[in-house]
C-alpha cells in the first residue's frame, strides 16, 4: 500500500512526528508497506528543503512559502496537498486535526467533493486539542478555530487513530461511529528501541558504570534518587513542591534527579520555591539531557516518579515518557489517570495512586525505596509488558485496518 503521511510541524523540536508519526511510518515499512512523511519546516528551518530515508520512510521537509498575510497559510496548505496527491496514494494520514494538517484535510475533503479522486483519508488524533485552548495562550479567534477544525476532522475523516482510550470515547462523543475509530496507543519510542540493550535489569544496582558515572557526576554517591522526567507540563509545581517536602520528612537521604526542561522555564521557578523553602537540597536538576544520554540517567534511578494530575489534557493524552520509562525497567509511581491505567497494571508493573492523593503517591516511594526486591519485580515486569504488547510493529496491526477500513471488497 501506498501511504502519505501528513505532519503539522517538523520532527524537531515537538514530539508527535518524531514519537508518534515516524515510528508508526517505519513500522509500515516493516510491513512492505511505500510510506512518506511531509512535514513543513516552520519550527524546524534548517531541515527545509531536505529529503531523506530513515528507516525505511522517505521524509520530506518542505520550504516554507513567503510570510505574507493569509497567502502563506493558503500557499504552505496548498503546497502538502499537492506534495501529497503527486503521489498517488492509497491513503492520506493526516496527524492532528489542527492547523495546517486541519487546513489540508479540508482542503481534500473540498477536491473530493468537487469531483477529485481523493485517496483513503485517516485522521489522527493524540491529544483532545479543546482542552489545550485554555493553556496555551492562543488569541480567542485561534482557539475557535482549533475547536472547530477538530470537530469538523473527526466527523469528516473516513477513519479515524486514536492514541488512547479517552479519545475514542470523545471522538464518539462529536458523533463518530465507533467502527471508523482505531486504538492506536503510543508504542516504544525510536530512542528507546535503539538503546534497549543499554538499560538496567532493574535500577541503579545493577545499571552499569554509566548510571554510577552519572551518579557521581551530580554528587548522589549512594543515596536513595528518585528520577523526575518531564517538561513540567503533566502536573502543578505546588503539587510537585509538596511531594519533594513530604518525601524528605520520610527518607531524609533520598534525592530528586530532574532530567527535562519546561516549555516556559517552570524549573526556575522551581528552584526559586525550594530555595525559599529550604528545599533545594533535596533535588538535582540535569536539565535537558540528549537522547543517546536518556538510558544512563534512567540507570542511575532507584524509583521514577510521573506526578500526573486529573485534567482533561491528561485523560486523553498517551504519554510517551511514561513508555520510556517502563521500557527501562523502571519502577514507576504515577497517578491512576486516563492512559497510565493501560500502560501500568497497578502491583504488577508499576504503582498506581488515587489522582492527587499527595500522601498516597510519596507511601508508594517510600515503599519501594525501601524494597530493593519490589523495584526488581516490577521494573522487569514493566519492561516485559511494555516490549510484548507496545511495540510499534504490533501496534501498525490496527493502523492497517483503518487503511483498509471500506478499502477492501
Amino acid at each position: 500500500m501506498n501511504v502519505v503521511m501528513i505532519g503539522p510541524f517538523g520532527l524537531r523540536p515537538k514530539g508527535t512526528v518524531s514519537v508518534r508519526a515516524l515510528p508508526m511510518a517505519q513500522a509500515l515499512a516493516g510491513r512492505n508497506h511505500r510510506v512518506t512523511l511531509l512535514v513543513p519546516s516552520w519550527d524546524w528551518p534548517a531541515d527545509a528543503g531536505r529529503s531523506w530515508v530513515e528507516g525505511g520512510v522517505s521524509i520530506e521537509c518542505l520550504p516554507l512559502p513567503a510570510r505574507v498575510p493569509v497567502f502563506f497559510h493558503l500557499a504552505l496548505t496548498t503546497q502538502l496537498v499537492q506534495r501529497a496527491l503527486a503521489s498517488k496514494p492509497d491513503v492520506i494520514h493526516i496527524f492532528k486535526p489542527k492547523g495546517y494538517t486541519g487546513l489540508a484535510h479540508w482542503m481534500l475533503i473540498g477536491l473530493r467533493r468537487l469531483g477529485r479522486n481523493i485517496p483513503h483519508l485517516v485522521l489522527d488524533t493524540d491529544d483532545w486539542e479543546q482542552a489545550w485552548n485554555s493553556v496555551a495562550g492562543y488569541p480567542r479567534w485561534q482557539q475557535y478555530l482549533f475547536s472547530w477544525q477538530e470537530r469538523w476532522g473527526l466527523r469528516h475523516a473516513d477513519a479515524i487513530t486514536v492514541a488512547s482510550l479517552n479519545l475514542q470515547e470523545l471522538a464518539t462523543d462529536v458523533g463518530v461511529p465507533r467502527e471508523r475509530i482505531f486504538y492506536v496507543p503510543n508504542g516504544i519510542s525510536p530512542t528507546v528501541a535503539s538503546m534497549l540493550p543499554s538499560f538496567s535489569t532493574s535500577s541503579q544496582a545493577s545499571g552499569g558504570q554509566e548510571g554510577i558515572n552519572i551518579r557521581l557526576h551530580h554528587g548522589l554517591g549512594q543515596l536513595p534518587v528518585v528520577l523526575l522526567y518531564t517538561r513540567f507540563a503533566e502536573f502543578g509545581l505546588a503539587r510537585l513542591v509538596d511531594l519533594i517536602d513530604q518525601l524528605a520528612k520520610q527518607v531524609p537521604t533520598a534525592r530528586w534527579l530532574v532530567v527535562g526542561r519546561g516549555f516556559a522555564g517552570e524549573e526556575k521557578a522551581l528552584i526559586n520555591r525550594l530555595k525559599s523553602l529550604e528545599l533545594d537540597q533535596f533535588v538535582v536538576f540535569a536539565g535537558q539531557v540528549p537522547a543517546q544520554d536518556l538510558p544512563h540517567y534512567f540507570a542511575a534511578a532507584d524509583v521514577a516518579a510521573y506526578p500526573f494530575d486529573d485534567t482533561p489534557i491528561n485523560q486523553a493524552r498517551c504519554s510517551v515518557k511514561l513508555t520510556d520509562l517502563l521500557t527501562a525497567c523502571l519502577p514507576v509511581v504515577t497517578d491512576a489517570v486516563g492512559q497510565n491505567k493501560v500502560y501500568i497494571l497497578d502491583g504488577e508493573t508499576g504503582l498506581l495512586v488515587s489522582p492527587g492523593d499527595t500522601t498516597a503517591f510519596v507511601s508508594a516511594l517510600v515503599r519501594l525505596l525501601s524494597d530493593n526486591s519490589l523495584r526488581r519485580r516490577l521494573g522487569t515486569a514493566a519492561r516485559q509488558r511494555m516490549l510484548q504488547h507496545f511495540t510499534w510493529p504490533t501496534l501498525v496491526e490496527a493502523v492497517e485496518d483503518a487503511y483498509r477500513w471500506e478499502l477492501d471488497p
